[in-house]
């Protein structure tokens, strides 16, 4: 896809004293219009807020470049020559290297059709020429930041799976239970036609729910014995500490609750908080069983694995006992029983 605008060549990139920005790292806009003093026009308003300016104009190869130089947002003239900025704009926004990179379309005149293809093309955003210096400048400053925003999200995350990932290493009896908690967790969601974003969140939790047990020592989480009591208080506290760790998750607040309340019971007997019936957030107790239902079926040093209808009926008695959502585990029991038979 990247030759298909082979038509299009770097032409220049100018560097002015950053303004706003750290000056280690100075954003970058990519200007693409083939127009030269149209473009000169937007790279001097750019100036002036001190941005790293990328010139692309007929010659250059518009993929290619962008995704070399991986620019911090991309303003784009929708009529490039040969094909078109929504097409391009399009390209970008399916290409791997270059999708997460904002893009502002640029058009004469606002026209309701151009509104309609640049929602259709992927565009982040669109502007009307003559362009407005003022806008141009908080339309450009608020998607970097935002832009910015992810990346360091992206970062937390990276960081907060790499600590899940050396927790379950900890303990050698759980070698790939997060990962066969998500695959389940997903299928499960998805049996229960939970919205996709909330299937998400079960995924995320299925990697992060024990996260707080990093903060455990090893002589009471890897303990082969009894727990003391006090011992016991202390393993309680690390959905506390995990519901922590991961607030910096800000656009996957919806983890929280499913970290924090995955050891709630139904009668309320359950912890941290005591919390009953529909007082547990829905999606901690669909995890939760699937959580259980992980743990009983795997091979542990202490124990060999149940069959499913073992683990099945053994979270039916913790039902009995009230521990359990009885309408919640009916439902996945049908969904094991299906899953079994087409197996």
């Amino acid at each position: 896809m990247i030759d298909s605008l082979s038509g299009y060549s770097l032409t220049a990139k100018h560097n002015f004293p950053a303004v706003n920005h750290s000056p280690q790292m100075p954003a970058t806009v990519a200007v693409i219009d083939d127009r030269p003093l149209s473009r000169m026009t937007v790279v001097d308003l750019l100036s002036v807020d001190g941005y790293s300016v990328l010139e692309l104009d007929a010659e250059s190869a518009i993929l290619e470049s962008i995704a070399e130089e991986q620019p911090d947002l991309v303003l784009l003239d929708v009529a490039v020559p040969e094909s078109n900025g929504f097409e391009v704009c399009r390209q970008l926004k399916t290409n791997i290297r270059t999708k997460d990179i904002p893009v502002v379309l640029m058009t004469v005149g606002d026209r309701r059709e151009h509104r309609l293809q640049v929602m259709e093309a992927g565009a982040d955003d669109f502007l009307v020429k003559p362009l407005d210096r003022l806008e141009l400048s908080t339309r450009v400053r608020t998607l970097i930041h935002q832009k910015r925003l992810n990346e360091d999200l992206d970062q937390t995350e990276q960081v907060l799976f790499l600590i899940a990932r050396a927790v379950e290493s900890r303990s050698t009896d759980r070698g790939g239970s997060c990962a066969r908690v998500a695959d389940l967790v997903k299928e499960f969601g998805e049996y229960l036609r939970v919205a996709p974003e909330e299937i998400e969140n079960l995924v995320f939790a299925a990697h992060l729910h024990d996260i707080g047990t990093i903060a455990i020592p090893d002589s009471v989480m890897l303990k082969e014995g009894e727990l003391t009591p006090e011992e016991t208080e202390l393993v309680k506290q690390h959905v506390l500490i995990g519901e922590k760790i991961c607030q910096p998750l800000r656009n996957r607040w919806g983890v929280l609750p499913i970290i924090r309340h995955h050891h709630e019971r139904w009668d309320g007997s359950g912890y941290p908080d005591g919390l009953s019936k529909t007082e547990i957030p829905f999606l901690a107790q669909v995890f939760q069983i699937i959580d259980i239902f992980d743990a009983l079926t795997s091979d542990r040093p202490h124990k060999q694995a149940y069959t499913p209808s073992q683990a099945l009926d053994i979270i039916a008695e913790e039902t009995t006992k009230g521990w359990r959502n009885p309408e919640l585990v009916s439902e996945f029991t049908i969904f094991v029983q299906k899953s079994e038979n087409h197996n």
